[in-house]
């Protein structure tokens, strides 16, 4: 049985007991919380948004998965989510497909365009971010790791643009000196630590609080945990970590390494400027594509 106030219905009639909002977390590890370990789990940027977007209590619900991509945000997430009809919502994911040999961004954008759709139709606030590509992060050499950089980009430009249309909440969180400042990345280089995480959630805050969606008391920026140790971390990246790229990315290897052997042909040649604009042109048409389908009438 609870120890809350006794509320009742009248009350609730009359409007005179005030529910926090409805806030609902979709995407992969960066929102499951990898990086900030609590206990037995995670918590995240989410867990630490949710307790600052209102004084009174906030029903969170984070669904987020590691290792989801979009198609899994569209076809398992989105339904349990929509369900819950939340009052804000965040969708920040993609960077899962990027790591994959199946890369299509006309089907990125097209799920990420269905996703949104979907929230924003049913009313949620929805938030979004771009985020840093993990070659970069992962600190590969430049051959292997730019054309994961031209992947992530595309992917950000599409979120760029559909959050715009969308009128979403859009966290930039691409550059800037929080993804080269150690201390905001935990052991394995691709997710954020605690610090990092607390870096996520202020900024959403202030992002919200600037539209009077988030009034209650900012997430704090300190660590509330100790650091890790060297050695705790080294460990982890040794056993977990390691496991989680490698499961990752085994099928994006042999792929992997064909665009990069490509990518030294056009420089050897002068002519890597055409894989950026190859890039820019599906990216372009991918959004094109979504313009016309959504001008299209229905049939009768």
């Amino acid at each position: 049985m609870s120890g809350g106030p006794v509320v009742s219905a009248v009350d609730v009639v009359k409007g005179r007991v005030a529910r926090g909002p409805r806030f609902v977390a979709l995407g992969d590890s960066l929102t499951e919380g990898v990086g900030d370990p609590v206990g037995d789990g995670w918590r995240g940027w989410a867990a630490l948004l949710a307790d600052g977007l209102s004084d009174a209590d906030v029903e969170f619900t984070n669904l987020a998965v590691s290792g989801a991509q979009t198609r899994d945000v569209l076809e398992k997430q989105q339904p349990v989510a929509l369900a819950l009809r939340p009052d804000v919502v965040s969708v920040v994911v993609g960077v899962n497909d990027t790591l994959r040999c199946t890369f299509d961004i006309h089907a990125v954008a097209a799920r990420l365009d269905r996703v949104y759709a979907a929230f924003s139709e049913q009313g949620a606030l929805l938030l979004t971010a771009c985020l840093p590509d993990p070659g970069t992060m992962l600190g590969l050499p430049g051959a292997l790791s730019r054309p994961l950089a031209r992947r992530q980009r595309s992917v950000n430009t599409v979120v760029h643009a559909l959050s715009e249309r969308y009128g979403a909440v859009h966290l930039h969180a691409a550059e800037g000196e929080w993804t080269t400042e150690r201390t905001m990345w935990s052991a394995d280089r691709l997710h954020p630590g605690e610090r990092g995480h607390r870096q996520l959630a202020a900024r959403f805050h202030a992002l919200l609080a600037e539209r009077g969606r988030a009034t209650g008391p900012a997430p704090s920026p300190e660590p509330e945990f100790p650091v890790p140790t060297r050695a705790r971390s080294l460990w982890w990246l040794a056993t977990a970590g390691t496991g989680w790229v490698v499961r990752r990315c085994t099928d994006l290897l042999p792929q992997l390494l064909a665009l990069a052997a490509d990518e030294t042909r056009h420089q050897v040649r002068g002519t890597s400027a055409r894989l950026d604009l190859r890039t820019a042109h599906a990216v372009s048409t991918a959004l094109a594509a979504l313009s016309v389908a959504e001008q299209r009438p229905e049939a009768a």
